[in-house]
């Protein structure tokens, strides 16, 4: 059979078309191939880029953390050791705080419960500074039935810089000076509320008055994103310090993960 010129014409077209569909068919599929390789290695560098980033904070807290320790014990012994002659008093409340600072705190979370008892601890060392007739009050509303209160959800030391800065700046022998410090933990919410009459001596009006203030604000934005409130003012000679933070997020973290 001999193929008219029309019919040649067409079956080379369909030949053309059949190796161009093949080649796009196989373009695609190339396409496809190196899009999900791609898609696979920018996963993985996403992976490692939070894995980096999780690296890098942890760093960032055991640095704060290095520098915190320190800093606290010289505080505490420097109380306990302006006020020696009451000191076999103070003996049983400075060994929870130092088992507390070299056991507890090395984790990167505490129970409520451990954070509570360790912050009146390290209170009652403070008042050994105090005179028996000073205005202070410590209130505590807290739920011990919350199920955070016994759950490794809280960062340690986060009450430091709060029961410190009272103590260090406030004037104790001015004649309305107060210091008042509220401490609560109810629906999973932690708070934490001191008050004080400013020293004239050593104004908490400053900046980044010492290093507490800072690395505090830094880790908790670190562990608890924007699940916390940290707020501190002054009204006339009364400065007041707050902390809230929401534990029901990492609570859930750590209940699903086990």
């Amino acid at each position: 059979m001999v193929l008219m010129p029309e019919t040649q014409f067409l079956t080379s077209t369909n030949v053309w078309l059949l190796l161009l569909t093949a080649g796009l068919v196989m373009v695609i599929i190339w396409l496809y191939q190196r899009n999900k390789i791609l898609r696979s290695k920018n996963q993985q560098l996403s992976e490692e880029k939070k894995a980096l980033r999780r690296k890098l904070n942890n760093v960032r807290i055991d640095y704060i953390e290095t520098k915190l320790s320190p800093h606290l014990f010289k505080n505490i012994l420097n109380s306990v050791q302006s006020h020696a002659y009451q000191t076999y008093n103070s003996l049983d409340k400075l060994s929870g705080v130092l088992d507390y600072i070299l056991y507890e705190s090395s984790e990167k979370y505490v129970t409520p419960q451990s954070e509570f008892d360790f912050t009146v601890n390290l209170i009652e060392i403070n008042k050994i500074k105090m005179n028996p007739l000073f205005n202070f009050q410590l209130k505590s509303q807290i739920d011990k039935e919350d199920p955070v209160y016994s759950e490794k959800v809280l960062a340690p030391l986060i009450t430091v810089d709060f029961v410190e800065n009272a103590f260090k700046h406030t004037d104790f022998i001015g004649e309305n000076s107060f210091i008042f410090i509220y401490l609560s933990l109810k629906n999973g919410i932690l708070e934490v509320k001191v008050q004080n009459h400013i020293s004239a001596k050593s104004p908490l009006a400053k900046k980044n008055s010492g290093f507490g203030s800072e690395s505090l604000e830094h880790r908790l934005k670190i562990l608890y994103k924007n699940n916390f409130k940290i707020t501190k003012e002054i009204n006339g000679n009364i400065y007041t310090a707050y902390l809230k933070i929401d534990l029901n997020d990492k609570y859930n973290q750590v209940r699903y993960t086990r």
